[in-house]
């Protein structure tokens, strides 16, 4: 034992001394990229003493690196990462910052011709209205972005737009933190467009997405016009495919006339009926044939414009449906362990750490802690051990755990 512990302690020392040294190449490396990313700015119009007086202390984050490749909106099954964007939580949340800040958000959308309750969705699937913006300083984060890893050409195009925006005095400098890439304030721009799109919403002569709400909703509503958004028209509509059906037409690029998906047997979920124009239309199968169906149109692509992920799309064109009174999905999704809303998030949480694992904070943010705890409890239960938040988990844990025999009462009966 003792020999083991001798070579633990030499090979975590060996680890720490390793981690040092990149840390210190990674350092070395960051003042001349920094030096170089100086010239670039002074080149876009940024002046070397506001240069300087930004990027003043800067050392690199490299915890960045490891969350370029991790997109939830890829990654995750489109019913686990729809449970959670599009919940009555949200609805219920939407509704109320509908009516809170109606005056300017009916100011947006008139002025820019977009849907109000599209404007409301993405402000609360990106920053759950304001709750979350993010935590990392953008400079630091897009400095190091700047000069590590790949896709260095288009952060350092964020970091020069950063040092714009913050050269012109629209936001404080300590005020500028967001997601890890860049995005920030309520509707999580990126720097380039904050540059292009954000607007003044309140008329105070300044463009600012974190500290002023109708900014926020006018520049998302700016978004939308300019990626394409046509004024009355719907998105799409939730469709039911006959049976047999030919998927390999499928797409949401494929675009045929509405009159073209109708003489095929496609209609409505809603019970509407599907009109039967030339106006162009995309199927959308994202679980597949078996799962939920959607003839989208030109609206898609606007909403699409904001993140490309045709998930990501769903998400913000349900909860904009779901703010108008619709109702959820008619088709349910082809699983058998559905997903779990954040109030079952945060029951599930809650259930963990009653059984003595270390979750943290209970906030319906399936994190590293609650993955592993998901894990020790699917193994300990004979589940498939992924770490995934699912119903058949949940129900699961809401059974109290065995009772454990008592021993001196076994003891006892046996004599």
């Amino acid at each position: 034992m003792k020999t083991a512990h001798l070579t633990l302690i030499a090979s975590l020392g060996l680890i720490a001394g390793h981690v040092a040294a990149e840390s210190t190449a990674a350092g070395d490396r960051f003042a001349p990229c920094l030096a170089g990313l100086r010239a670039d700015a002074a080149a876009k119009g940024v002046p070397t003493a506001s240069f300087d007086r930004l990027t003043k202390g800067l050392t690199p984050d490299m915890s960045v690196l490891e969350l370029l490749d991790y997109q939830p909106e890829f990654r995750t099954p489109i019913w686990d990462y729809l449970a959670a964007l599009v919940d009555e939580e949200r609805v219920a949340d939407a509704l109320a910052m509908r009516q809170q800040w109606a005056a300017p958000l009916a100011a947006a959308a008139e002025r820019y011709r977009v849907d109000a309750d599209t404007v409301i969705a993405v402000w609360g699937v990106e920053s759950n209205f304001g709750r979350n913006f993010g935590k990392r300083p953008l400079l630091t984060s897009l400095a190091t972005l700047s000069c590590y890893g790949r896709r260095q050409p288009f952060f350092r195009g964020e970091f020069l737009s950063t040092l714009k925006i913050l050269d012109a005095g629209d936001i404080a400098p300590e005020r500028l933190v967001g997601s890890w890439a860049g995005a920030f304030g309520h509707t999580q721009f990126m720097p380039s467009t904050f540059l292009r799109l954000a607007v003044d919403g309140d008329g105070d002569g300044r463009r600012d997405l974190i500290d002023s709400v109708p900014d926020a909703l006018a520049s998302t509503a700016n978004f939308l016009n300019r990626a394409g958004w046509r004024a009355g028209e719907p998105w799409g509509y939730e469709v039911l495919l006959p049976a047999g059906f030919d998927a390999s037409v499928a797409g949401r690029t494929n675009r045929r006339p509405l009159s073209y998906w109708s003489e095929r047997g496609l209609r409505r979920a809603d019970g509407q009926p599907l009109n039967a124009a030339a106006t162009p239309a995309g199927l959308l199968l994202p679980a597949g044939p078996n799962g939920p169906a959607f003839l989208v149109l030109r609206n898609f692509d606007a909403i699409y414009g904001y993140n490309a992920a045709e998930s990501y799309a769903l998400a913000i064109a349900h909860l904009a449906d779901r703010i108008k009174g619709g109702k959820p999905f008619v088709t349910p999704w082809p699983t058998d362990d559905a997903g779990l809303s954040r109030q079952e998030r945060r029951e599930l949480q809650t259930l963990l750490a009653a059984r003595g694992h270390p979750i943290g904070e209970i906030d319906g943010m399936i994190g590293a802690n609650s993955r592993q705890a998901i894990q020790a409890e699917q193994k300990r239960l004979g589940m498939t051990v992924n770490g995934r938040a699912g119903q058949k988990l949940l129900r699961a844990l809401r059974s109290p755990p065995a009772a454990v025999p008592d021993a001196s009462a076994t003891a006892g009966g046996s004599r």
